[in-house]
Order: structure tokens, then C-alpha cells, then sequence
């Protein structure tokens, strides 16, 4: 209940107040004596007090980085969300420094635009001294005005990553705001009526008091070259600076272009080198698919030459079973007529006598040439 956010506060950038602040860096606040002690069932009136108390600023410092009291106040304020005129009264307290500037750290987190540049811009005449507690737990010196610059030009503070804001040029063309006044056109305006007084003391003639008015007097034209001089300057470094942020823009979008054109190259690059393997793919698929074809086509031409060479040994095999079976009757019958003979002779020696020693006798008989044995 302690570290949740007021009910009723509002969003901020679109999101809790309390999520500006980093999640490691919430939960070492969370986990702080100073927190659990100091800042509980703090309100918008009882934070004053705290923050009069104190003596510096910073983030987190040690070896276990713990949060300094100037941090926890922010979380604080994050977490009740005070409205913006007791923040717009933190900034404009001239007694107390470090009140100011907690004020300032929580606008620059949490105000718009217009408003950071509006009531953080004044604060560059305060030339008060500040201690601030390094990341090593040693304090070091510096001043209001050189914090300000911080929280106006740079992304980080106190370990905190700070939103970022447009450029003050910028809102100037967009006439969000006056172009900005320097707190020395006051000193020179005082010098130069104080010239005036002193020359209209003296008694000087007419005529001298004419060509003063005139705008002839050498002191009224020293003070107005040295003016102008002034201006020039503010000018020209006013100019420097915002041809300084536009080439640094331009050079970051040039930059990004670069990249994008780099990117770009890569991706087509790519592509071609896959289109290219496609191709060769679909080469190489088409000269495996036509290999495929002559080999199915020789096959068929081999199969084909096999079945016409087996058809062909047929008919020659039936045509020369057709020519034995059509031999002439009158052309075989001697033959049959000896095969008779012979077999009637081999059966009249009498060597195919059922019994072995008859049929003995008889083939020694015929080897004599005497008649077999007829029994």
C-alpha cells in the first residue's frame, strides 16, 4: 500500500508516474530506511519540510548503489502527484536551494514543453552553490544554473533517464514561446539611463544637449554600439546554437538514411543471390527431370528391342517346329523302315533275354557270328 501510486493522480506521458523512474531503481527506493521512515504518509504540505532538510543532491551512490534522501523525495513526489502550483512555488522559493531545484527535477520529469522551458529558464541568474553526492559517495561542487543547463540539455540525471523535449527554436517558429531574453539588456538599459541622468546633470549647452538627444553624443553612441554589440553577440550564438542542433538533426537523419539505404542494399543483395540459387536449382531439377526422361526412354527402346528380339526367336523356333512337322512322309520311311530292322535285329541275337546268363551267351555268339540261343 505504501509504494502504490495515488488513486487518484493522472498518467503521465501514458503511463504511471511512478514508471519514469527506472524498475531497478524503485525497488532499491522501495527498500530504503530513509523511504520506509521519512517518506511515509508524506502529503503535499508535510513534503516541504522534508525537502527543507536537504543538504544535497544525486542519485544513488556505494557499491550497492543506494538512493540518496533528494531521489526518494522525487519518488515521492511521483507518487502523490502535487499539483502545479505548489511545484511552480518549489521553483520560485529563493530561500531554499535545494527545494528549488527538487521543484525543477520533478517539472522537467513530469511538465510539458513550454512549461519546462518557462519556469526553468529564469533559474539560469541563480548562481547558488549545490553539494552532490557522486556514484563513489564523495560530494562535489557545482551551482544552480550549471544543473539547470543539465536538466535542459541532457537525457540522464540522478540515474534517471529524463523524457525527451523539443528544441527551444523549434517552439519558437511554432510561436510557443518569445524568443529568450537575456537578464544583461536589463544592466545595459540601467547603464544607459543612468548616462542619461548623469548628462542631463552636468548643464551641458543646447547644442551639445540636441546632438545628445540627437543621437549624437559620443557617449549615447557608445552605449548604443556597445548594446548592439551585445545583441550581435546573443544573436550570433543564439544562431550558432540552433545551426548546431539543426546539423546534428540533419546528420542523425542522414545517418538513419545511410542505414536504411545500407539496408536496403543488403535485402536486394540477398534476394538476388537467392533468386540466383532458385535458378540454379530449378536448372539443376530440370537436367535431373531430363535425365530421368532419356533413361525411361531407354529403357523403353531396351525393353522394346528385347520383346521384338524374343518375338523374332519365336517365330523362328515355331517355324522351324513347323518345317520338322512338315517334312515329307515319303522321305522319312526308310529310315523308319531300318530303325525296324535294327530293332528286329537286336531282338532276334537274343542279348535282350530276360535272363542274364541266356542273354550272355547270345552276345558272345553274335561276336562269333553263330545263331543266339533260343530257349
Amino acid at each position: 500500500m505504501a509504494n502504490r501510486t495515488d488513486p487518484l493522480a493522472k498518467s503521465i506521458r501514458g503511463t504511471n508516474p511512478q514508471n519514469l523512474v527506472e524498475k531497478i531503481l524503485r525497488s532499491k527506493i522501495y527498500q530504503n530506511t530513509y523511504w520506509k521512515e521519512q517518506c511515509f504518509g508524506l502529503t503535499a504540505e508535510t513534503l516541504v519540510d522534508k525537502a527543507m532538510e536537504l543538504d544535497h543532491l544525486g542519485g544513488t551512490f556505494g557499491g550497492n548503489r543506494k538512493p540518496s534522501p533528494f531521489i526518494c523525495l522525487v519518488m515521492k513526489m511521483l507518487q502523490i502527484q502535487p499539483e502545479k502550483d505548489i511545484v511552480v512555488e518549489f521553483i520560485k522559493n529563493e530561500d531554499y536551494k535545494y527545494v528549488r531545484v527538487l521543484g525543477a527535477f520533478y517539472l522537467r520529469l513530469t511538465g510539458t514543453d513550454v512549461d519546462i522551458y518557462r519556469y526553468l529558464e529564469p533559474l539560469y541568474n541563480d548562481y547558488r552553490k549545490l553539494r552532490r553526492k557522486l556514484a563513489d559517495g564523495q560530494y562535489a561542487l557545482t551551482h544552480v544554473d550549471e544543473y539547470i543547463d543539465e536538466l535542459l540539455t541532457t537525457d540522464y540525471s540522478c540515474d534517471i533517464a529524463l523524457p525527451r523535449i523539443k528544441k527551444r527554436w523549434i517552439l519558437e517558429q511554432n510561436k510557443q514561446l518569445e524568443p529568450r531574453r537575456s537578464a544583461l539588456e536589463d544592466d545595459f538599459e540601467e547603464e544607459e539611463e543612468k548616462d542619461e541622468d548623469e548628462q542631463l546633470a552636468t548643464g551641458l549647452d543646447d547644442e551639445h544637449e540636441k546632438d545628445y538627444y540627437r543621437g549624437g553624443s559620443p557617449a549615447r553612441e557608445r552605449d548604443r554600439d556597445r548594446r548592439r554589440d551585445s545583441h550581435r553577440h546573443r544573436d550570433r550564438d543564439y544562431d550558432r546554437d540552433r545551426d548546431y542542433d539543426r546539423d546534428r538533426d540533419y546528420d542523425r537523419e542522414r545517418g538513419r538514411r545511410d542505414r536504411d539505404r545500407d539496408r536496403d542494399r543488403d535485402r536486394d543483395r540477398h534476394r538476388l543471390r537467392d533468386d540466383k540459387d532458385y535458378g540454379r536449382e530449378r536448372d539443376r531439377e530440370r537436367d535431373r527431370e531430363r535425365d530421368r526422361r532419356d533413361r525411361g526412354r531407354h529403357r523403353s527402346y531396351s525393353r522394346s528391342r528385347s520383346r521384338s528380339r524374343d518375338r523374332k526367336d519365336r517365330e523362328d523356333d515355331r517355324r522351324k517346329r513347323h518345317a520338322r512337322s512338315s517334312a515329307s512322309p515319303a522321305r522319312d520311311e526308310p529310315k523308319k523302315k531300318k530303325e525296324k530292322k535294327e530293332k528286329k535285329e537286336k531282338k532276334d541275337d537274343g542279348t535282350d533275354h530276360p535272363d542274364p546268363e541266356i542273354a550272355e551267351a547270345n552276345r558272345l555268339r553274335a561276336s562269333l557270328g553263330l545263331k543266339p540261343l533260343k530257349l
